[in-house]
């Protein structure tokens, strides 16, 4: 699948909203972080077949009660691959819980917003 092109022929790479709002939730800074995602956001965390949070709104509540909230809150990327407009990412993430998290995350950019994410 080719990557989508814009208006004015510069074309839209998946990873940089991808990594724009990676570098946001590092920094803490929700304003940056939700700006990188499509105002009907959807994110599944399967096996659940049902959206865990639907819509902007409820995202960006989502992370400032859950997320940005706790100060050591850090998340690095292990491994990227992008095939077409999905992005997956291997992340190690810390001061989530006690440890280190291991998580995949899979995200689906259209029109150079985050649209859907899969988080494993």
């Amino acid at each position: 699948m080719p990557i989508a092109m814009p208006p004015d022929g510069v074309a839209l790479n998946p990873a940089d909203p991808v990594q724009r709002q990676l570098d946001a939730y590092n920094a803490h800074d929700l304003d940056r972080f939700v700006a990188q995602y499509a105002d009907d956001i959807r994110v599944y965390r399967p096996p659940a077949i049902e959206p865990a949070l639907v819509g902007k709104r409820a995202f960006a509540d989502h992370y400032a009660r859950n997320r940005f909230t706790l100060p050591n809150l850090h998340a690095e990327v292990v491994n990227r691959m992008v095939s077409g407009n999905k992005v997956v990412d291997h992340e190690r993430i810390t001061g989530l819980q006690p440890g280190v998290v291991e998580a995949i995350a899979v995200y689906e950019v259209e029109g150079g917003l985050i649209r859907t994410v899969w988080f494993y």
